[in-house]
């Protein structure tokens, strides 16, 4: 057993900094490098991208990061964790393989593909046995969206991920695991920590939060002092150096811009954190208030004292439904009396569409440069150098949300004066995907793990 395990982030989201995962492998030692790419409206993308093409539905960026990597992995051991398998893991798997086969290294590279997150085609099925896959936030049961439903996933743990390592699986795609999951299963695998000892489980999903952000925890996005976070333009990703005993450093490569501190290290703590005292994923229950954090050096924060309990005996269900259409247009009014023009805009648009008897389930209005970020919170403002209105309509009907695009540039012409910002012409309308969340027992949901040449 090893005493010292590093698994470094290399992407926190699909569209994260090309460069990463080469920087985290050619900057230093690392034992795994953990590529997180999903968030919830990610699935749906990826679902539509896989109903037009039945080989899409995964995060193709993931492709070119193993590319960069690839020596490092057949030549130095490096190990990659990767939920960019999305909505169709094997296609992602088959996409690597490929790869591998042009770069002459196939028989080089075993991997490991999770599968069995994928609830869509059981859904009628579950529903039957009487899964009613209530909305967590509301309590209304999935069938009344079941005919708009785009994607059901379940959040699935570690332990899928664990067997494939132990199956000799070099890199690890997973469809919708847990963020946490990606850095969590390199360590119990390595360390073999128990699936009851709580406290080390704890400690491996903390140490996961952390980093699945990538450079979130290294000084990006980061208020405290945000001016004086080093070389931003050189970001050294966060690594995890983490022990048996369940404690762990959060640093980076040497030479790499960026900050590690306690207060970045806490900053992403905090972060979709929900009940502190019960931080739930499907392999335990971490009690945030238990961590503590100290100073280990430049650029290294020490993070122990982690307790735990048992996880619950549910998955959440990440599901995606069709909710209608949305269009949103921009126009930009300038000094001077640039926010009364802009307010004037909006009041004559409002008014054609009333007059055209168009009917939509939300408009909304935002004056960007002044209110839109803090709305009323904002407060009164002087006269700005500039405004853009930005004006959203939302409603079931298509031909309507339409219509409204064609309302909107006229205003150029026929509007108040001094508008610019037009150039892209009429705002597109397009499909609006809402998210519903839900709890499913975990006893409905197995996991299938495949390892392939």
């Amino acid at each position: 057993m090893k005493s010292l395990v590093r698994v470094a982030s290399g992407q926190g989201f699909w569209g994260d900094w090309l460069e990463a995962p080469r920087r985290q492998v050619e900057g230093g030692d690392i034992d795994y490098l953990m590529l997180d790419y999903l968030a919830e409206v990610t699935m749906s993308i990826l679902q539509k991208q896989k109903e037009r093409d039945p080989k899409m539905g995964y995060a193709r960026d993931f492709v070119g990061a193993i590319d960069s990597v690839l020596t490092a992995l057949v030549e130095r051991g490096v190990k990659v964790i990767a939920n960019a398998g999305g909505v169709n893991p094997r296609a992602c798997a088959d996409a690597v393989l490929a790869l591998a086969d042009a770069r002459g290294v196939r028989g080089r590279l075993a991997l490991g593909v999770v599968t069995g997150d994928d609830l869509l085609p059981r859904l009628d099925e579950l529903l039957a046995q009487g899964h009613s896959l209530a909305n967590m936030d509301t309590g209304e049961p999935l069938s009344l969206v079941r005919d708009r439903v785009l994607s059901a996933n379940a959040y699935i743990g570690s332990e899928p991920i664990v067997s494939a390592l132990a199956q000799g699986a070099q890199v690890v795609i997973t469809g919708r695991s847990t963020d946490t999951a990606l850095t969590m299963a390199p360590l119990r695998h390595e360390f073999g920590w128990a699936a009851d000892d709580w406290d080390k489980m704890a400690a491996g999903i903390i140490a996961g939060h952390i980093i699945e952000c990538g450079a979130q925890a290294s000084g990006g996005n980061c208020l405290k002092d945000w001016e004086t976070i080093p070389d931003v333009w050189n970001i050294g990703y966060p690594i995890v150096d983490a022990r048996a005993d369940g404690t762990f450093e959060i640093c980076k490569h040497p030479g790499t811009g960026g900050r590690i501190d306690v207060p970045t290290v806490t900053e992403q703590l905090v972060y979709e954190m929900g009940d502190p005292h019960a931080y739930i994923t499907p392999d335990v229950v971490a009690d945030f208030t238990s961590i503590r954090l100290e100073p280990a050096g430049e650029n290294r924060v020490r993070v122990f004292g982690i307790t735990g309990g048992p996880a619950t005996d549910k998955l959440k269900v990440s599901i995606a439904y069709r909710a209608g259409y949305k269009a949103v247009g921009t126009l930009v009014y300038v000094w001077p009396d640039a926010m009364a023009k802009a307010q004037a805009a909006d009041a004559v648009l409002r008014r054609r569409l009333e007059m055209l008897g168009l009917s939509f389930d939300a408009i909304v209005t935002e004056y960007v440069g002044v209110s839109a970020t803090h709305g009323p919170l904002a407060g009164d403002h002087p006269d700005a150098p500039e405004v853009q209105l930005r004006v959203g309509v939302r409603g079931q009907d298509k031909a309507m949300v339409e219509r409204f695009t064609r309302e909107l540039i006229p205003m150029v012409l026929n509007g108040p004066p001094s508008v610019t910002g037009f150039a892209a012409g009429r705002p597109k309308v397009e499909e609006i995907v809402a998210y519903w969340p839900a709890l499913i027992d975990k006893s409905v949901v197995t996991p299938q793990v495949e390892v392939v040449r």
